[in-house]
């Protein structure tokens, strides 16, 4: 790994976790080793079994700090308080739709990166990703339940399927991108997604 890389952070923990996710973003979880991992970040061996016991424990804090931070990055948005919730939830999945123009997209997300391939790997890490994508979903749910109460969406029986059903709506469809290399899956997912709150696609 390139100095312009390596994360040029003190704290060896979290030199490790940044590490860990640009190494796991280009090549995977099971094909990084940790002789890799820690000679890209530098730090001896010993380091890493005082922060982690395991390569899985490492995934698992590996997946729960990017899931604080994604979690942290979208409250920013849900809870600003001088826009409407029909605007927050149109400006959130514009900002997920704008991955497409990013070259390399399919690099960015560590839980689309991760979730097939860890899944059957490792229960501890299936679960870390089960709980992060939940609580995220939560995040959605709450906004939707703004915008039915706000007047600016239909009302819907269940907020939280809603929300859910979306989000695994739009996983599937960076998987997609991901595949095709191609990022009309995620034009089409926002699409859907309009249509599916406001009945017309903005």
């Amino acid at each position: 790994m390139s100095n312009e890389i390596r994360p040029a952070i003190q704290d060896t923990r979290e030199r490790i976790l940044a590490t860990g996710e640009c190494l796991i973003l280009g090549k995977g979880f099971s094909a990084m080793g940790l002789s890799e991992l820690l000679s890209a970040a530098a730090v001896p061996k010993g380091s890493f079994y005082h922060y982690f016991a395991s390569k899985e424990a490492f995934g698992v804090a590996l997946l729960e700090r990017y899931f604080r931070d994604y979690q942290q990055k979208t409250a920013l948005l849900f809870d600003t308080q001088d826009i409407s919730a029909k605007q927050k939830l149109v400006l959130y999945f514009n900002q997920w739709r704008s991955l497409a123009d990013v070259p390399g997209c399919n690099k960015l997300c560590l839980g689309v990166k991760l979730a097939a391939e860890v899944s059957d790997l490792s229960d501890a890490m299936r679960q870390a990703l089960s709980t992060g994508m939940a609580l995220h979903c939560d995040q959605i749910a709450a906004v939707i339940s703004d915008a039915i109460r706000e007047g600016s969406i239909a009302p819907v029986s269940d907020p939280a399927e809603l929300a859910s059903f979306l989000y695994g709506s739009w996983i599937g469809a960076s998987i997609l991108a991901k595949v095709r290399q191609d990022a009309g899956a995620l034009h089409a997912a926002h699409r859907q997604t309009m249509q599916a709150l406001f009945g017309t696609a903005l």
